[in-house]
């Protein structure tokens, strides 16, 4: 019974995605909408049947950029955020820094590093970095900084080292908003990756958005957008089946 309640949110968005796509494909026939504004999904999933290469090369090649940059990114905000929680001094010299870093626009920045990097798939995990840690180093530290003090001294009275006292309360604690974090990281990743591709590059999901558009192709475009949402989608289960798994003893709503 427990099992059945936990899977009626999905099959409540199966149903609402079931009925956005009938939405959309009447939309699109019978009220008679301009395939240049909205594309029948007969029509796209037709296209994506006839050429599937570039779509799954595509797919594959931003699904490894945004892996990459999110798995850095958030072992790097994790131990910043464990760090500046640690020492003051630290905190009050690097935050000010990193929150400036963020104000810098992600065009500039990806400039940057497609000259330092050229157009590999690591520049573009770079990108996704870039746009990935600040988000899991704040949570972490607002996570970090809400555990209430009296539990931190009880286990130093029962002899806890600093090294227990991360691992089997602090992280434990903070894991909700690390996870709120992370939730929030995997759609930076993603923009991150998409607009890495924009500098120049031969594969990947943002090239093919910048193909169709200047090809005027909606079709395409339509297809690449809905690959990213899916990429995207995947991405959030994911970390959502990762959050229940490490998070077992949270209350579910």
């Amino acid at each position: 019974m427990k099992s059945l309640t936990g899977m009626l949110p999905y099959g409540r968005l199966i149903l609402l995605l079931i009925a956005l796509g009938l939405i959309w494909q009447v939309s699109s026939s019978m009220l008679g909408v301009p395939d240049y504004y909205l594309p029948g999904l007969d029509s796209i999933f037709s296209m994506l049947h006839r050429h599937p290469s570039p779509f799954i090369a595509g797919f594959v090649r931003t699904a490894s950029e945004m892996l990459l940059g999110l798995g850095a990114g958030t072992a790097f905000g994790l131990c910043c955020g464990v760090a500046l929680h640690r020492f003051v001094m630290l905190r009050q010299m690097l935050l000010p820094l990193l929150v400036v870093s963020q104000t810098v626009p992600v065009i500039a920045f990806g400039a940057l590093v497609v000259m330092w990097f050229g157009n590999s798939l690591w520049a573009k995990a770079v990108i996704a970095f870039y746009l990935t840690f600040f988000t899991i180093t704040v949570n972490t530290l607002a996570g970090l900084a809400a555990i209430d003090p009296r539990r931190i001294s009880l286990l130093r009275s029962f002899g806890a080292s600093p090294g227990q006292i991360l691992l089997r309360l602090q992280l434990p604690m903070a894991g909700p908003a690390i996870f709120t974090g992370l939730k929030l990281a995997v759609a930076l990743s993603l923009s991150g990756a998409v607009v890495g591709e924009w500098f120049g590059d031969t594969t990947g999901l943002g090239v093919l958005l910048l193909q169709s558009m200047y090809n005027e192709d909606t079709v395409t475009l339509w297809a690449t957008i809905l690959l990213i949402a899916l990429l995207g989608s995947l991405a959030f289960a994911l970390v959502g089946v990762l959050e229940r798994w490490l998070l077992f003893w949270q209350p579910r709503s």
